[in-house]
């Protein structure tokens, strides 16, 4: 089938030519400089896009003789509806309960396991149509209770589909109880005739209402025999004179055979009993039994299966499919599964049901398309029909899981490599992948795609806007998880990176340690350095005080660090432990050369106090490091910052006089 196309609002390829730009949920289409030339390509023309692509969203305004517009066309719009987020939401519970199922619930009966999760998901698809319909009367704005209504009706077929295909496909109804499960299906999805049945048995004299009889008729094409016969009854009261034909056509409705649920006859005894009681009717009939009154003869034809009688109900049935049902109640009530595709494409006439109901007076609907290849178990053709009528993957992906999980569509490989049921996963996933919350439901369909799940979501998880520390966390634990580790350094280093813009010195620190890179550890413990030479204190003090083990990411890391404790140390007036691991960071070479000139500063204190700190080899080796850190220097860049070169001479001072205590303490010590 040819795929529809969409017309995308506002390009016009007839006066420019237009550029895309596929991305993983999305394609952008723009307007080039280059006008269309030639007469054939005059015309007046819109860009077609496939229907999937069904909506747009502009972005520039209003474009003057030299702009371009660029539209972001999206396949997946649905995801942004509001009222549908119960639908994406409850549904991902059920699917991640069906994975799980084949080792939690191994013992159980697996088909009815399998009924149960399709009965869920037709229950989530039901909520959701309640709740679009309350939104459809709630609304004043037209435009709102349009797409209401619209979806409403969308949410309706694909519910009737998912019901068509338990049946036939998850529940594999056997002969007799198939017939049962396409009448209850007939019964909950043909709603257009309960607003009479509520007008009529709600008047005061049922009987005498105008459309007593057609509600007669709608209870017996619905094989509700129950509901027809007590109606019947109140007619029989009012005409006393008619008493008998009555009674013979109630004796008959009540002798009518059912299939049992509970299999207590056989196929054969029902069908023994079935040609007794139609033999009983075609005898009652061809008496003339019923000739003084046409729709009383009408209903005994009805109950004969005769096909014209059934047709000229028609505007009560409103659907082929209830008059397929129907036909099949009174012809061949223990027809079986395989036997659906005869009496749906062409019974006894050669004619299909959808023909013979619609009189070849319109071509079938996207949705007569589906039912028909369900009912001839074409399950591939649904799945393609479906994938082409339906605005997005949702319900395609779901129940093509569930019938993979039925085996059957073990057989069927597409040519490019994975399976029907990933690749529509894949599908459903991606596009949950575009929306600023649900993406999260993404990842758990990803993780079921045995093939290429995995890659699928490396791509896309790299995609998603980390704006907010918070989102950033919660898709590193999903990395983390997965251990996809190029992922987690990605995201590490772009939130680091986002920090330091920011200015934000501690977070950064902390995302470049998660991301383990020490390059960008050593730049932004630079950076802890710079800020406290300019302002004499650091920032962040709690993450420096706790790096613990991560200071040994790098080496200008593991300096921050120490350089802190010594911080700490001189604070709680620990001068010894602080003056040996100052001079440490020096003649280990942990600091680095420009930070030599700082350390020493530091020192001046240690040097000046009352107590003698640093012994005579130690102020020896600050000595050295003093030295070795002018040594070199030109006379013009020795003299160039009269600051410097004063703490030079003070240090020279200090160690001088530090020195000469030293000496003079350890000689007194000796003597002694």
């Amino acid at each position: 089938a040819a795929v529809p196309s969409q017309v995308v609002p506002g390009a016009d390829p007839s006066v420019r030519q237009l550029c895309f730009c596929w991305g993983p949920a999305e394609m952008l289409v723009c307007e080039t400089l280059f006008g269309r030339r030639g007469g054939s390509r005059s015309r007046s023309r819109r860009p077609l896009l496939p229907a999937a692509l069904s909506r747009c969203v502009a972005g520039t305004g209003e474009a003057g003789p030299s702009s371009s517009r660029v539209f972001v066309v999206r396949k997946d719009q649905d995801i942004y509806i509001q009222t549908l987020r119960k639908l994406f939401n409850e549904s991902h519970g059920i699917f991640l309960g069906l994975q799980r199922s084949e080792e939690e619930l191994a013992g159980k009966p697996r088909k009815a396991q399998l009924v149960q999760v399709s009965k869920n998901y037709r229950s989530v698809i039901r909520a959701c149509m309640e709740d679009m319909h309350q939104a459809a009367i709630s609304t004043r704005e037209p435009a709102l209770q349009s797409q209401y209504s619209t979806q409403v009706s969308i949410l309706s077929a694909m519910e009737l589909i998912w019901n068509l295909c338990e049946i036939l496909f998850v529940e594999a109804a056997a002969a007799g109880p198939l017939l049962l499960r396409l009448l209850d299906w007939v019964r909950l999805h043909v709603c257009d005739v309960d607003n009479m049945v509520r007008e009529v048995l709600s008047s005061e004299q049922p009987s005498k209402h105008e459309l007593f009889w057609n509600v007669v008729d709608i209870f017996v094409l619905q094989g509700r025999m129950d509901e027809a016969r007590h109606l019947l009854s109140k007619e029989a009261t009012a005409h006393p004179s008619s008493g008998n034909m009555y009674k013979i056509l109630d004796d008959l409705m009540k002798k009518m055979p059912v299939p049992s649920l509970g299999n207590t006859q056989t196929l054969t005894e029902m069908e023994l009993k079935w040609q007794h009681w139609h033999e009983e009717c075609q005898r009652y009939l061809q008496d003339g039994t019923f000739a003084s009154d046409p729709r009383m003869e009408s209903i005994c034809k009805i109950l004969l299966g005769d096909e014209d009688a059934i047709l000229e109900k028609k505007e009560l049935m409103t659907t082929w499919y209830h008059f397929l049902v129907t036909r099949l109640l009174y012809s061949h009530p223990t027809v079986k599964p395989m036997e659906l595709r005869f009496y749906a494409q062409a019974g006894n006439t050669r004619i299909s049901s959808l023909d013979l109901f619609q009189g070849g007076e319109s071509s079938p609907e996207p949705l007569d398309t589906i039912l028909m290849a369900a009912f001839e178990f074409e399950i591939h053709q649904v799945i393609k029909e479906c994938s082409i009528a339906l605005s997005n993957w949702w319900f395609v992906a779901h129940l093509t899981d569930l019938l993979d999980h039925c085996k059957l569509l073990q057989s069927h490989n597409l040519y490019f490599g994975s399976n029907m049921r990933e690749f529509l996963l894949l599908e459903y996933a991606s596009g949950l992948f575009s929306h600023h919350s649900l993406w999260q439901l993404g990842v758990d369909y990803f993780d079921h795609c045995p093939e290429y799940g995995r890659v699928y979501l490396e791509l896309h998880i790299e995609r998603i806007p980390l704006n907010t520390e918070q989102k950033a966390l919660k898709v590193l634990r999903i990395c983390e998880q997965r251990q996809m580790h190029e992922q987690v350094r990605s995201i590490c280093k772009i939130m680091a990176m986002k920090a330091l813009r920011n200015n934000r010195l501690g977070s950064a620190l902390s995302w470049s340690i998660r991301a383990k890179d020490a390059a960008f550890a050593t730049l932004i413990s630079d950076r802890f350095l710079k800020d406290y030479c300019e302002r004499g204190s650091f920032s962040d003090l709690d993450l420096i005080d706790n790096l613990g083990p991560s200071m040994l990411l790098s080496d200008r890391l593991t300096f921050l660090g120490k350089y802190r404790e010594f911080h700490r140390l001189y604070g709680e007036q620990r001068f010894k432990e602080a003056a040996q691991l100052l001079l440490m960071l020096m003649t280990a070479h942990i600091a680095p050369c420009s930070f030599w000139m700082t350390l020493l500063t530091d020192a001046l204190p240690l040097l000046e106090q009352k107590e003698v700190i640093f012994s005579a080899e130690q102020t020896y080796e600050l000595m050295g490091c003093l030295e070795d850190l002018t040594v070199g220097k030109s006379e013009k860049q020795k003299f160039q910052d009269d600051n410097e070169t004063t703490k030079v001479e003070m240090l020279r001072l200090a160690l001088a006089r530090n020195l000469a205590r030293v000496i003079v303490k350890e000689g007194t010590l000796e003597g002694s």
